[in-house]
């Protein structure tokens, strides 16, 4: 008898909630096959077989919390059960090119199981053709799947009448979506929140990535993106105006001189913050792969407890989501974000003549309780003077 137990949760985490079982009692199983998978206040936690043979008990169902190191499951038979168990059973799907068993990743087999999608409609693009969570969203969106998805309802609104509660569907928040509702309050409560705004030509920026971002991706093997550009330029205006890269910590002001940068990023379970480190001693190249690699893992829901901690200050991009103007929430500890907006062509007055420019609205949020207005303001100053000429970046101006 083997027992599947909660493996470490990460630094301050001591609880989750079983999201999804991928196995169920009587099933066999082999070692380091995904058994459940678990949603913590940060991350989802894919749980493995610790040993082969056969599921015999779930001690702990879907929905139900549990603590670090907790009972999970029981597997018996070790390794000779597991084998009589998978001799007997359907052999598994093989990849009709190479023959190979292809296990498709438990994040993918939920969504298809939650948004009632046949294995035959998807096309996996992983490994050996397995299929990965964004193949599933991709076949989604294309309408291709064998059942429609369910509609999405609106959460319930009380109060309601007998005939509006009979159309009405209540969905438990998931433990993530919690905890970004309570830190957001959070911040509101404690921070003295204020946020104040400017706008940026993009024209040098989009033109100087415009001549090089062939020779770029041709040689560090990645594209580059207006994501650098804004970490670089952040980067240098802390520097300049270290209270935004601080935090209170009781009657103390802890500085730091480093510069985490956290990068908030929108996923199907909602808004995570996987943080670069020490982005400030990065080239672009070194930021534009790690903010790569750090969203590929954000979509495929395998952000660990340290990408997401020890930001210092953080970039929100609203303008991918077609957002004009907006005022971010602060993410706490920090004491500053910055928040992006669409790009969009508008008539501005230069060197007194109207012409059309790129222009883009900036909004930082900061905590009034230790950033002041002034500090605020030549913050979003210099962002805007590096983003308008770049070569002060490279100029340290």
């Amino acid at each position: 008898m083997t027992e599947v137990r909660v493996p470490t949760l990460g630094e301050s985490v001591t609880e989750a909630t079983v999201a999804t079982w991928f196995k169920k009692p009587g099933d066999s199983v082999a070692v380091d096959e995904m058994l459940c998978e678990l949603e913590t206040d940060k991350v989802s936690v894919e749980v493995p077989a610790p040993a082969a043979g056969t599921l015999t008990k779930i001690l702990a169902e879907e929905g139900s919390t549990v603590e670090a190191n907790a009972r999970l499951a029981v597997i018996s038979g070790g390794e000779g059960a597991a084998t009589t168990a998978k001799e007997s059973a359907p052999a598994p799907a093989a990849d009709s090119k190479g023959g190979k068993d292809i296990e498709d990743a438990p994040s993918a087999k939920k969504a298809m199981a939650e948004n009632n999608i046949s294995r035959d409609a998807v096309t996996g693009t992983g490994r050996d053709g397995r299929v990965m969570k964004e193949d599933v969203a991709k076949a989604i969106a294309a309408g291709s799947s064998a059942a429609s998805a369910p509609e999405a309802k609106s959460a319930p609104r009380a109060p309601s009448s007998a005939d509006d509660a009979s159309r009405e569907e209540r969905v438990k928040m998931t433990r993530l979506r919690q905890t970004i509702a309570r830190r957001l309050k959070e911040s509101q409560n404690t921070a003295a929140m204020l946020t104040t705004y400017n706008e940026v030509d993009m024209s040098a920026v989009m033109e100087l990535r415009n001549e090089y971002k062939v020779l770029f991706e041709k040689k560090h093997g990645v594209k580059l993106g207006f994501m650098s550009f804004f970490t670089k330029a952040c980067c240098h205006a802390l520097n300049e105006v270290p209270d935004v890269n601080a935090e209170i910590d009781g009657t103390d002001v802890v500085y730091k001189n480093y510069v985490h940068m956290g990068i908030a990023v929108g996923t199907p379970t909602g808004l995570v913050v996987p943080v670069v480190r020490n982005a400030d001693a990065m080239s672009f190249a070194e930021i534009e792969k790690t903010i790569n690699g750090l969203g590929v893992k954000a979509r495929d829901g395998k952000l660990s407890m340290a990408d997401m901690q020890g930001g210092t200050f953080t970039i929100s991009n609203g303008g991918v989501y077609g957002s004009l103007m907006s005022s971010p929430i602060l993410n706490p500890p920090q004491s500053g974000i910055l928040g992006m907006h669409k790009i969009q062509d508008r008539a501005m007055v230069v060197n007194g003549e109207i012409v059309v420019r790129p222009m883009m609205y900036l909004a930082l949020s900061y905590d009034h309780r230790i950033v002041d207005g002034k500090g605020a303001v030549t913050f979003l100053v210099r962002v805007k003077e590096a983003l308008e000429d770049p070569r002060r970046l490279l100029m340290d101006l």
